[in-house]
């Protein structure tokens, strides 16, 4: 049976990069779908992405942040009837040649969710800078000690998810900077994690949301919605 792959590209003002992005992707698997959603940018990120014909575009009429984009692309994949989505930022620093790498597992029902880890070993690729190395290894600590897994890269974007976990992030995706919290629900929640190595490229154009004091703010902020999340009873899963 052919598997219905969607990727999910969240972007806010990526018109310097979507279309590479698109293509890039289309490239690597021509047959995977592939959904951008428009988080209310301010540049032409969505015409261009249509301009392309290569790829389905959500404009979202506000702006929701990351959490509510990608949960907008969980959505669209549960009424489209995808076997299996996975996350690809629009800026570019993910690599269209590891999308394989992070299906694998899931095609082979080795795992529910996989996340690509800069950390997991030894990688020659951009890896973030020390102060952010460093609270990434706070999320390390904690959400290992919580779902007793080890998840080196709990803030990675780059992800892969089956059907079953498609569905359950649908409903109850965090909000805001939800990549770790995200990794404690579906832990909790019995749902098989699995990391894999690759190496992600330095953005190149625009600037990241979270820098300066955003930095100790986005920390405070997570660590606490995690442990909040832990003292919540588990979800059940369909």
């Amino acid at each position: 049976m052919v598997m219905k792959i969607l990727a999910i590209v969240p972007s806010f003002n990526e018109a310097e990069s979507i279309t590479h992005v698109i293509e890039a992707i289309k490239g690597e698997n021509p047959l995977i779908d592939i959904l951008v959603v428009n988080d209310c940018s301010n540049d032409e990120t969505g015409a261009l992405a249509d301009s392309t014909g290569q790829a389905s575009v959500v404009n979202l009429i506000g702006n929701l942040g990351i959490g509510g984009a990608v949960q907008t692309g969980f959505k669209y994949a549960v009424r489209k009837g995808y076997d299996i989505a996975f996350q690809f930022d629009g800026d570019g620093q993910h690599l269209a040649s590891e999308i394989k790498i992070l299906l694998d597992p899931i095609l082979h029902n080795e795992a529910d969710v996989v996340i690509g880890s800069r950390f997991c070993e030894k990688q020659n690729g951009f890896r973030s800078t020390p102060l952010r190395r460093r609270g990434i290894k706070v999320f390390e600590i904690l959400n290992s000690l919580l779902i007793k897994q080890r998840i080196t890269d709990n803030t990675s974007g780059f992800r892969a998810y089956c059907k079953k976990a498609i569905h359950f992030l649908a409903e109850n995706y965090p909000d805001d900077y939800p990549e770790p919290e995200a990794v404690l629900l579906l832990g909790k929640n019995g749902f098989r994690l699995k990391e894999v190595p690759v190496c992600m490229q330095e953005r190149k154009r625009g600037d990241s949301s979270i820098t300066g004091i955003k930095s100790g703010y986005y920390m405070i902020k997570v660590l606490l919605a995690v442990l909040v999340n832990a003292m919540r009873p588990r979800i059940a899963k369909d």
